[in-house]
């Protein structure tokens, strides 16, 4: 095992791994309790004909899919990189595809499948390679950014902070009622806990609003242990539905959908890889060694965890919490990994995890996905434009579909008028007229 993992030439040891792993796990745990809700669609009002997923079933899903990936990952590539559904993903799936376009969420599971068979065939090919060169890096930061905003945007919503106003579109909520103080107290919190480096942050603040509430009584307590401890909620509801409804994908809708989630998956997962790998001291001559397993573990639990019943699985950045208490191989993703399984027997906590709890999980994503504003080229006003308009398209259409295609659209369109026509790639002109259909067919 010492051998396999390279503990010798990488100075570490089981217990240095095994606190790396559990680091990593609580700093990413929140998500076992942000995905039900966000695919649920808690809190939302539903037009008809409309539904979220079923939270238990997808709680088991995100569990299982995280540690089938974070498995991959670790025995595999060999990395200490944790995967689970991922944020931003699992919005535009909800608020976008099912919410907005009215797509049932069975076919939005077989559009993630599908996304992820393609990334499988990408990591196997030299592709991958083709289609990180065409996208410009300043779009790149801009989807980064923009998603970010939308995340924090609906943490505001189900936080009652920003509430409709028919006059405005949007205004400052009832600061008095009483789950909205309690989603305050809980960003305020998560807030102290981030700034004085506590690792696990976001998922320490969870916990301790969700007492908070029980305190108060704005949430049911816990009285006995089937309410902490239980067997881990049925799949039934959700697993094996990408397959049942795989020929309700052949829409042009769908294919923007499918080109979103395979879009947003790969650039995220190869900048969380270079990241943490950076960080690992693990770059070999600025390229990362076992990328194509990596890429290729990646993709392969975005497939899983489609099966299961949820949004695309993707590399976490919070995997450099564990780096940075000394995590260096993959035994440290072996151990995340088993976290992971141990948490399907703690799903009651569903129940104390409210939308008020999870809301200030959502805006401190939010402010770590922004941090990507600082590296966009906004001196080039043929730059700025496509990426300005992607970032704030994103929330202001409630989209993160529309914000990639309107800064996808403009793009070749100001390179053009710059007379830089020649330093577009032939894909962004594709995707141009892509993305020009796309918002025909959607009027």
């Amino acid at each position: 095992m010492k051998k396999y993992f390279r503990f010798d030439e990488l100075g570490t040891n089981y217990r240095t791994e095994f606190i790396a792993g559990l680091t990593t796990f609580l700093a990413m745990a929140y998500i076992l309790f942000v995905n039900p809700s966000t695919l649920a669609l808690e809190g939302v009002d539903l037009p008809e004909g409309v539904t979220g997923m079923d939270k238990g079933a997808v709680f088991t899903a995100t569990a299982l899919a995280a540690a089938i990936g974070t498995l991959l990952m670790g025995v595999v590539a060999r990395y200490p990189i944790a995967l689970a559904p991922g944020m931003g993903l699992n919005a535009f799936f909800a608020y976008t595809v099912v919410l907005t376009f009215g797509i049932p969420w069975e076919t939005a599971l077989a559009g993630v499948m599908v996304s992820g068979l393609i990334f499988i065939v990408l990591s196997l090919t030299g592709l991958r390679e083709k289609i990180i060169n065409a996208i410009p890096a300043n779009l790149k930061l801009a989807v980064g950014a923009g998603i970010g905003f939308f995340i924090a945007f609906i943490g505001f919503q189900n936080a009652g902070i920003i509430v409709a106003n028919e006059a405005t579109l949007v205004s400052l909520g009832d600061l008095t009622e009483p789950t909205t103080l309690l989603a305050i107290f809980g960003l305020t919190i998560s807030v102290i806990l981030l700034a004085l480096g506590v690792k696990g942050g976001i998922f320490y603040g969870m916990i301790i609003t969700s007492i908070a509430g029980m305190i108060v009584g704005l949430i049911d307590a816990p009285t006995k242990l089937g309410d902490v401890v239980s067997a881990a909620p049925s799949l039934a509801p959700t697993f094996g539905q990408a397959f049942a409804h795989f020929g309700d994908i052949f829409t042009l809708q769908m294919l923007v959908v499918i080109l979103t989630f395979l879009f947003v998956d790969f650039f995220d997962t190869a900048g969380t890889l270079v990241a943490v790998a950076t960080q690992a001291g693990l770059m070999k001559g600025n390229k990362l060694p076992r990328a194509g397993r990596a890429l290729l573990a990646d993709s392969t639990a975005t497939v899983a965890g489609a099966v299961l019943g949820t949004s695309t699985t993707t590399s976490y950045v919070e995997s450099t919490a564990g780096v940075g208490v000394g995590g260096r191989t993959g035994f440290a993703s072996v151990v995340t990994a088993g976290f992971f399984l141990l948490a399907l027997f703690f799903s009651p906590l569903l129940g104390v995890i409210t939308s008020e709890v999870t809301a200030p999980a959502l805006i401190i994503v939010g402010v770590l996905m922004s941090a990507s504003l600082k590296d966009i080229d906004w001196d080039q006003f043929e730059i700025a434009v496509p990426a300005f308009l992607v970032i704030i398209s994103m929330p202001l259409t409630y989209s993160i579909a529309t914000g990639i295609g309107i800064g996808f659209i403009f793009y070749p369109i100001t390179m053009i008028l710059k007379g830089r026509a020649k330093e577009v790639h032939p894909i962004m002109y594709g995707m141009f007229v892509v993305f020009i259909l796309y918002f025909i067919f959607l009027s």
